[in-house]
C-alpha cells in the first residue's frame, strides 16, 4: 500500500495446526519497530508485543495456542479457563468476570434460579465472528486490527464487543479500543477486566510496580501479610502462593491515569494509560512461583471477586437496552532509562503529596 512512510511494516494471518491448537488462527502485526501478535480464535487476546529486548507477555505452562473447542470453562470446579491461559492481554467478561461462585437470576417464567459462573466470565474463548484490518493512511499512518465477540443467549443477555487493538507506523505502543454494546431490549449487568500479564525481561528480581493510586487493599488475608512490600518483586520462588491487591487508581485533571511497571535497573519499562472514568479499578496479580513466574496489571470495571460479591460491593455496572460502553488502554513499552524516568516523574506528579492509603481490609 501507498502510504508516506519508510518503515518496513507488514500484517499477516496464519492458521496453526497440530495439537489442540489445531485451527487457530493468528494475525501478526509489524509496525516496523514493534511487533503483536493477534488471536482471533480466543476472543481477540494478544498473545505477545515484542520491541527490540522487551517483551510483553509471559513463560505460561500452557504452551500451545489453545483452541476454545478443547477448552471446558467448567472443569477443576470452574477454573478451566486456566487451561488455556497463556497470552499477554486476555480480555475478561462480559457478562461476568471474576472468581468462579454461585450467581441468581430471574429466567423467562420470572423464578429466580442458581447459576454456575466459571473464572473470568467466556469472552477469551468465543472466536471473533467478524474480523478487520484497517490501514489509516495519517499521517502518521496506523494500523487497526479489531473482531466482533457476542455474547447472545435466547431470553437471557445479548451483549457484543468490538475487540481491537492498533499502533503507529515505528511507534513503541500500541492502542486497545474497545466498544461493549448491549443489542437487547432490556437492561443488562455487564463486568470488563484487561488481564495484561508480564514475565521475564521485564520482572525480576528488584522489579518496581508504580502507580498514581488512592488506595491499596489486600485481596484477602494472606495477601494482606505483605500488603507493605505490594510493589516490590523478587525472583521466582518455589510454592509461591499467589498475591492480589485491589488498587483505585488516581486520576489527573484530564481524568487518565497511569501504572508502571519497570526492571530492576530502571532501564525497561511498560506503562499502561486509561481513563478511570472507563475503568475506575485495577487490580495487581503476583504469581512468583517458579512453574509460571508472572505479574499481572488488570485495570477493570470491578474488582475479580465473583459477581455476586461485586454487585453487593455496587461494582458491576449496567447498560441501557441499545446502549454501549468504549474502553481505551494506551500500553507504550519503555526501551531506556530516560524513557522510564519521564513515566515515572509523571506518575509521582499525579500522585502529589498524598501516599496512597494502604488498608489491610479486603475491599469484600
Amino acid at each position: 500500500m501507498p502510504l508516506p512512510t519508510t518503515a518496513e511494516w507488514s500484517i499477516v494471518k496464519y492458521t496453526l495446526r497440530g495439537g489442540r491448537q489445531q485451527g487457530v488462527d493468528l494475525i501478526e502485526a509489524n509496525n516496523g519497530r514493534l511487533k503483536f501478535t493477534v488471536i482471533p480464535t480466543r476472543g481477540m487476546s494478544v498473545l505477545s508485543v515484542e520491541s527490540g529486548d522487551v517483551r510483553l507477555g509471559w513463560d505460561s505452562p500452557v504452551k500451545e495456542v489453545i483452541h476454545p473447542q478443547f477448552i471446558n470453562l467448567e472443569s477443576r470446579n470452574g477454573l478451566g479457563w486456566l487451561e488455556g491461559f497463556n497470552e499477554w492481554l486476555v480480555r475478561c467478561g462480559v457478562e461476568w468476570m471474576g472468581h468462579p461462585g454461585h450467581d441468581r437470576f430471574h429466567n423467562a417464567s420470572g423464578e429466580e434460579v442458581e447459576m454456575d459462573l466459571t473464572l473470568h466470565g467466556r469472552v477469551g474463548n468465543i472466536p471473533a465472528s467478524q474480523v478487520e484490518v484497517v490501514i489509516e493512511a495519517g499521517p502518521p499512518p496506523r494500523i487497526h486490527i479489531r473482531g466482533l465477540v457476542e455474547e447472545r443467549v435466547f431470553q437471557g443477555p445479548k451483549l457484543s464487543l468490538w475487540a481491537g487493538i492498533s499502533t503507529e507506523l515505528e511507534s513503541n505502543s500500541v492502542t486497545i479500543e474497545d466498544t461493549v454494546t448491549n443489542l437487547g431490549t432490556d437492561e443488562e449487568e455487564f463486568q470488563m477486566l484487561y488481564h495484561a500479564n508480564f514475565g521475564p525481561p521485564l520482572l525480576q528480581a528488584g522489579t518496581r510496580f508504580l502507580g498514581a493510586l488512592k488506595r491499596v487493599l489486600p485481596f484477602n488475608a494472606h495477601a494482606a501479610k505483605n500488603l507493605d512490600r505490594y510493589d516490590k518483586y523478587g525472583g521466582p520462588q518455589p510454592g509461591f502462593r499467589e498475591e492480589v491487591y485491589c488498587l483505585q487508581p488516581l486520576g489527573g485533571s484530564d481524568g487518565m491515569t497511569e501504572l508502571l511497571l519497570q526492571n530492576a535497573l530502571g532501564d525497561r519499562g511498560v506503562s499502561l494509560v486509561f481513563p478511570v472514568t472507563q475503568l475506575p479499578f485495577a487490580t495487581l496479580w503476583r504469581n512468583l512461583e517458579v512453574d509460571g513466574y508472572v505479574t499481572g496489571i488488570e485495570p477493570g470495571t470491578g474488582y475479580p471477586y465473583t459477581r455476586r460479591l461485586e454487585r453487593e460491593a455496587g461494582r458491576v455496572p449496567k447498560l441501557a437496552p441499545k446502549s454501549s460502553r468504549q474502553f481505551t488502554i494506551q500500553v507504550a513499552i519503555h526501551p531506556d532509562p530516560k524513557s522510564v524516568a519521564a513515566a515515572t516523574q509523571r506518575i509521582q506528579t499525579l500522585q502529589g503529596t498524598e501516599s496512597p492509603v494502604l488498608d489491610v481490609r479486603p475491599p469484600a
